[in-house]
């Protein structure tokens, strides 16, 4: 790994995560075709550029996020008096609910969590989960536009999208696409979707760089003399991904979602094609 390779995936990162045209799988293929054996990915690395991206969300959207944790401790305090609660809940009280629905379905990845990383490293699948993601992001613009927000979304929308979102786990399908375009289904507003989308990746994110985490100091795997590298990755990866955001919001207002189709069906078939010829003129 180098100073360049790091600055280039947290850039790659930070613009994928939340376009809709999958950070894993252009992480994939960036390592890939970069010369970095896919066999061999730093998947510590990787999640840690997650995290940089977690921050630009918990950046762009801070007034949700503190909103959301104090009434995450209000409720628990409701709900431990004896006076309880009483008429509908505060508009950040039904958002903790309905992030704590969404990510439920995510405890289910974890019974494949081998086969999951193992697919990481599989091109062949990572190209066609990207036209995948192509064929959803073109029926998503042609959607009726809904009006639910955090007020009138239910907890089974919730709950829909949190299993859009488990699916979406597979590397090369767009997990801000994806579950952008779930929202929509369900009658959310497009501001609202793309919000809830970026809320309820907080848990999801949070618990994977955890998991890997610990998974690397079991391993005793983590070498010390890559920290530096990895944080500059980290660094570009939140700074462009809060650029990102702004854009992600821009466009799923204007309803440009659709256009993102075109590029995901080109680079999931050209890394298709590539990914064939590659092998064979390397033997």
């Amino acid at each position: 790994m180098s100073y360049l390779f790091s600055i280039l995936m947290g850039i790659l990162q930070g613009v994928t995560e939340f376009l809709p045209v999958s950070s894993s799988g252009h992480l994939t293929l960036f390592q890939y075709f970069f010369g970095q054996d896919p066999e061999s990915t730093d998947m510590l690395f990787t999640i840690l550029l997650h995290f940089g991206t977690l921050i630009s969300v918990c950046v762009y959207y801070w007034r949700d996020v503190l909103g959301m944790i104090r009434e995450f401790f209000l409720g628990l305090a409701a709900i431990f008096s004896r006076k309880g609660t009483t008429g509908r809940p505060p508009e950040a009280r039904r958002l903790v609910l309905m992030v704590i629905v969404a990510t439920l379905p995510l405890f289910a990845v974890l019974l494949v969590k081998g086969w999951l990383d193992a697919a990481f490293s599989n091109v062949t699948f990572v190209s066609l989960a990207l036209i995948a993601t192509g064929f959803i992001l073109f029926f998503s613009d042609r959607m009726a536009k809904g009006h639910k927000n955090a007020r009138t979304a239910t907890m089974k929308d919730a709950l829909i999208v949190g299993c859009v979102q488990a699916v979406a786990t597979l590397p090369g399908l767009s997990r801000a696409g994806t579950t952008i375009s779930a929202g929509m289904m369900v009658g959310f507003d497009r501001t609202f979707a793309v919000r809830f989308s970026f809320l309820m990746s907080l848990p999801a994110v949070l618990g994977a760089n955890i998991l890997e985490v610990v998974d690397a100091a079991a391993s005793a795997s983590f070498d010390l003399s890559l920290l530096p590298m990895y944080v500059v990755g980290v660094v570009v990866a939140g700074v462009v991904g809060y650029l990102a955001i702004r854009l992600v919001n821009m466009l799923a207002q204007k309803g440009k979602f659709g256009k993102f189709a075109y590029y995901c069906w080109a680079v999931g078939a050209i890394s298709l094609v590539a990914g064939t010829i590659v092998p064979m003129f390397s033997k």
